[in-house]
């Protein structure tokens, strides 16, 4: 376990984890740096090697993009790349109609491109990559990126990195690396984790020489000998093997799963490895009810459609103030969404009512598709009342989908509630921040399965690419161990925080901390009727203050990494509010998300140098009082 660093340890923009080549957060030590990186502010973008990879395109994927548009674009286009033939279709169509809704109709066009090794005969018995490739003039880029954005179904920066490792190496002179323009922010309609400003030169801004990430200075071999000769990967190659251990792993129905009992390899993957029934609380689960995507919101994307296509086009519901792209797919895919973003008892009677009004104008016709809500929420770590909202699922017919990411299935137990749970591995189930995952579980036991699993085989694409699943499968190895040490760390923190906060009845004069949102304050029954006997709350909380100037001080003062995303083994934290609300700060607060919210994701450091960091911080807030 680690202690906690000085923010100086962590320059703004440069990638989180340190010194990782495919890090999936980018560092944001201060207030201010999180304010500039909204506003486009030009020493924060230009500090930016990295940043979370649905928000911020990776620099792998920029130079292999650059690469298409040269090869294969026409004036004025710029591209995204995706997995699949299927994915490339559903980011046009998506373009295609926002773009019509807008009043700005555009077009775009595929491209298939077979990437092979170079000297390799065609057709070739070698590993070899279909990129597909969706073109579009420039000014199309924000539905472009919309779509990014919200499905996470683009590539991954290992796939574009193992693309490039296949094509000829660009010459000194290349347009590819030669370019000197400087590195252009997006623009997005839906404004989250992006910048104001619009493309310029290229839709991924110009690409930098390989050396300036430092993690890069390691070869691709150097970097695959380390993996596989201290047993920490599989081969490369053995990709399907990571993801049936994987599978195996979140259906619960391994025997042993242990670090121990394989060091050089997941024994949890090999075809004879023992299983036995699931302990995720509803009988008869097996891998084969579980399917892998390669991020969470691609997860919750894929399950949005498995709604849309079996059953009746009518609206679903999102109960609780849920991730802002979770709540963006239901309102731009299908007929739309019920909002019912409090997500306290009192919603489900307005849950209620919207069903008796669809009801009551058109008795025949099913009153809601679905309901998706995450169990706990973020950034609020509100828990719904399970139990009743089945009962209303059961008496009105609807499919209920619950995010279990934050309370994750050693802490809780959701899937009895559930006709389909998601999550995404990128965070706790990971923990290491250096690869994106997500994951589907159907409940075997729902009235739906039959129905949803039949539509699940005819449409299921496993887009997730084999190097990033081997990855998440030796990190995952040990999550179990890890989240009970956080719950622990993270109890004790917000024990101490809440002791000092107006909720928590403090008798200190001028407390600053107004609410610790936190599943053990929070909600308490709702999450108690789910939480494990072994379970804790979770490695997540959020903190209010009694003003921003309190707000900015703590934040800019915890000595701990500062940056997007969530579940590390490190203790992370940001404002969150001003991250993922910014053009809509005064919608969020409605809802209780005010704009001084401040979310931290409390990782395995030692406990007492975490509560020293604390200290710290609450101290620089009490004193900007």
């Amino acid at each position: 376990m680690t202690t906690p660093h000085s923010p100086s340890n962590y320059p703004l923009g440069s990638a989180v984890p340190p010194f990782t080549q495919h890090a999936i957060s980018v560092s944001l030590p201060t207030w201010a740096d999180n304010v500039g990186y909204e506003e486009g502010e030009k020493r924060v973008v230009d500090a930016m090697v990295t940043g979370y990879p649905r928000f911020f395109i990776h620099r792998r994927i920029e130079k292999l993009a650059r690469i298409c548009e040269l090869k294969f674009g026409a004036a004025n286009e710029k591209c995204m790349l995706y997995p699949s033939k299927k994915v490339a279709d559903q980011c046009r169509s998506f373009m295609l109609d926002r773009a019509s809704l807008a009043g700005t109709p555009t077009h775009a066009r595929l491209v298939q491109y077979h990437i092979y090794p170079e000297d390799t005969p065609v057709p070739s018995t070698q590993h070899t990559v279909e990129l597909h490739i969706v073109l579009f003039p420039a000014d199309a880029w924000p539905f472009a990126k919309q779509f990014w954005q919200h499905t996470g179904l683009g590539i991954s920066s290992r796939l574009a990195d193992y693309c490039l490792s296949l094509l000829p190496v660009e010459s000194p002179n290349s347009p590819v690396l030669s370019s000197t323009s400087p590195r252009t922010p997006f623009k997005t309609l839906n404004k989250h984790y992006s910048v104001k400003r619009a493309p310029q030169s290229s839709s991924f801004g110009s690409p930098l020489p390989l050396s300036s990430n430092l993690q890069e200075e390691l070869s691709k071999d150097q970097n695959i000998y380390l993996e596989e000769r201290y047993g920490r990967n599989l081969p490369v190659n053995a990709g399907s093997q990571a993801k049936r251990a994987m599978r195996r792993r979140i259906a619960g129905v391994l025997i042993r799963d242990n670090w121990e009992d394989c060091p050089n390899g997941p024994c949890a993957g090999a075809q004879d490895a023992e299983v036995g029934p699931s302990h995720r609380g509803v009988k008869d689960v097996t891998e084969d009810d579980v399917y892998l995507f390669p991020t969470g919101m691609s997860a919750i994307w894929n399950a949005h459609q498995l709604i849309l296509g079996t059953r009746p086009p009518v609206k679903s519901v999102c109960f609780g103030f849920t991730y802002t792209d979770t709540l963006k797919i239901l309102q731009k895919w299908g007929p739309g969404c019920h909002f019912l973003g409090h997500g306290l008892d009192s919603d489900i009677d307005a849950l209620e009512t919207i069903i008796k009004q669809e009801l009551s104008a058109n008795p025949s016709a099913l009153p809601i598709a679905a309901l998706f809500t995450e169990f706990p929420s973020n950034p609020l770590l509100r828990s719904a009342d399970l139990s009743v909202l089945r009962a209303l699922a059961d008496k009105y017919n609807f499919v209920i989908v619950i995010d279990e990411t934050i309370g994750n299935f050693v802490n809780v137990d959701v899937l009895q509630h559930a006709d389909v749970v998601v999550s995404s591995l990128s965070k706790i189930f990971s923990g290491d921040a250096n690869t994106m995952g997500g994951s589907l579980i159907l409940n075997p036991q729902s009235r739906h399965y039959a129905t949803l699993k039949a539509h699940m085989s005819a449409t299921y694409e496993d887009t997730y690419f084999d190097e990033d699943a081997i990855f998440m499968e030796r990190n995952s190895r040990n999550f179990a161990w890890r989240i009970r040490i956080i719950d622990e760390n993270t109890l004790a923190v917000c024990d101490f925080l809440r002791s000092r906060s107006i909720a928590g009845g403090t008798s200190i004069p001028s407390p600053v901390i107004k609410e610790v949102f936190y599943p053990k304050y929070i909600t308490t029954e709702n999450y108690l009727s789910c939480k494990l006997p072994e379970g804790g709350y979770g490695g997540l909380f959020s903190l209010t203050f009694t003003s921003t100037a309190a707000s900015k001080a703590f934040f800019d003062n915890m000595p701990f990494q500062k940056g997007p995303s969530l579940g590390t083994n490190f203790t992370l934290a940001c404002p969150y509010t001003i991250l993922a609300h910014y053009l809509e700060l005064g919608w969020a607060a409605e809802y209780g998300v005010e704009e001084g919210l401040v979310r931290i994701s409390v990782g395995m450091e030692e406990k007492q140098g975490l509560l020293e960091g604390f200290k710290v911080a609450l101290r620089a807030a009490e004193a900007a009082m």
